[in-house]
């Protein structure tokens, strides 16, 4: 029997990920991590560059730092003012952004493998002098774009503040994942120029940070230039270790709030504590989630959507988080008039067969084999591999370990996804947000303007 064309691209991309891409590792004398990948097949180069930094280093009261500095990078540098950074990146025909989660802040560039000198010049400058441009005005400035970015994606928005809701009933009080990236109003308006620049000088440290770069290049000619721009910039060692984010497996309750707010729909969304990121049991996790939630084809799509015609939208997702407990993120946007007990009912019924039975057969290589082919797609661009590197480097101090993930997940067994979801898609385990429209308008409910991860940013 021949191969279908996805099945050979995926054949072929476990090919190439098995024999991997030459990856070599290297440091600076301050501390810098890099790592370089040579991949000739298109004349481009990705830059990647994460520091090791995100909301679980911040403190109480000064919530909401490491995603003002994201925008704070973009606002000029000692030889790069203003907008300096996009327009010099986009002038020479490449793309460029930055994003902040729990564990991390990164930014990069996809380059004409011609540029790539210009991109690793700007990161150093921006590394090694920013604080010689910050001043009260970029402060307020940018302090600014970030508030107005909270209530355009979280405050005004339907169901906008659901994921700062769960994340703070999934991670009590204290916990350093208590809170998300983008802070409140009242820590942004709090923070002085002073608490940035002694942010900016703990965490945009050189030893702080993992500088990757994949595509047309040659290693020995890159390395030279990272170390004529990146070596001259001082060590700094004042990063205090995060804060301990270990919990119990379980929450230990079905926390509720009932939310009457101006919605298109009834919803249920719900968040349940997981394993955490690197271990097989988060890859059990995230199959189980896939089989149940991932998806057209998935159970509660099809049970939700399709037999019971209660929902409009049905569907689990991930967030892999590797200093504390992951967590799933489930969404139902109900139909109609139908109520939220039904919903209940039907999501409870689906995760007790589940935990009962496993998935089938089918169910079990169609989820792995949509997590291979997501996996495969990420490591099929320069950018998706540097990010990978960067992202494997950080967070478990290997950034090989990117090109063995998809094997991880082709060696889960049915039995261990059955155990997981058992064990954690539970009642006693899920903190829910019941929404109900103030209008008391139904109707179809609009698709989420920002899904989970971009809610990070």
């Amino acid at each position: 029997m021949g191969h279908t064309a996805t099945e050979q691209h995926a054949a072929d991309g476990r090919e190439n990920a098995a024999a991997g891409p030459r990856v070599t590792e290297h440091r600076l004398a301050n501390g810098l991590r890099v790592v370089l990948s040579e991949d000739r097949q298109t004349p481009v180069a990705a830059v990647c560059l994460w520091y090791d930094v995100g909301s679980r280093h911040e403190v109480p009261g000064r919530t909401g730092l490491a995603h003002l500095f994201e925008h704070l990078m973009f606002q000029g540098s000692a030889q790069v003012p203003g907008n300096g950074h996009f327009e010099l990146v986009q002038s020479a025909g490449g793309s460029l952004n930055g994003t902040t989660s729990f564990e991390r802040t990164n930014y990069f560039e996809t380059m004409p493998a011609h540029e790539l000198e210009l991109a690793l010049w700007l990161e150093a400058d921006r590394m090694g002098t920013l604080l010689t441009a910050l001043d009260e005005e970029s402060m307020e400035n940018q302090r600014d774009v970030v508030k107005n970015e909270r209530r355009q994606r979280y405050d005004n928005v339907p169901y906008g503040t659901a994921f700062e809701r769960l994340t703070a009933m999934v991670y009590p009080e204290g916990h350093p994942y208590h809170h998300t990236p983008i802070g409140s109003m009242a820590d942004l308006d709090a923070a002085s120029l002073e608490d940035a620049r002694a942010f900016f000088r703990t965490y945009y440290a050189p030893g702080n940070a993992v500088l990757s770069v994949v595509g047309d290049l040659d290693t020995e000619r890159t390395l030279g230039w990272i170390e004529k721009y990146f070596g001259s910039i001082p060590a700094h060692d004042g990063k205090q270790p995060p804060r301990d984010g270990t919990l119990p497996d379980i929450t230990g309750g079905d926390q509720r709030q009932v939310l009457v707010e101006d919605v298109p729909a009834r919803a249920l969304l719900a968040a349940y504590r997981l394993p955490h990121d690197g271990t097989r049991a988060a890859d059990a996790a995230d199959l189980a989630l896939t089989v149940l939630g991932g998806g057209e084809s998935s159970r509660l799509y099809n049970r939700l959507v399709r037999r019971d015609g209660t929902a409009v939208t049905a569907g689990f997702g991930m967030m892999r988080l590797a200093g504390a407990p992951s967590f799933a993120w489930l969404d139902v946007k109900t139909s109609g008039d139908a109520e939220i007990p039904a919903i209940e009912a039907a999501v409870a019924e689906e995760l007790d067969r589940f935990a009962a039975e496993g998935p089938t057969p089918e169910e079990m290589e169609r989820a792995q084999a949509q997590l291979e082919r997501e996996w495969l797609d990420r490591l099929s661009t320069v950018a998706g591999r540097a990010d990978e590197f960067c992202r494997y480097a950080v967070l478990f101090g290997d950034p090989k370990l990117a090109l063995t993930a998809v094997d991880r997940i082709l060696e889960v067994t049915a039995e261990e996804v059955r155990e997981i979801a058992a064990a954690r898609l539970r009642t006693d385990n899920r903190a829910a947000l019941v929404y109900e429209p103030s209008g008391g308008t139904d109707g179809e409910a609009a698709e989420d303007e920002d899904d989970v991860k971009e809610q990070q940013q």
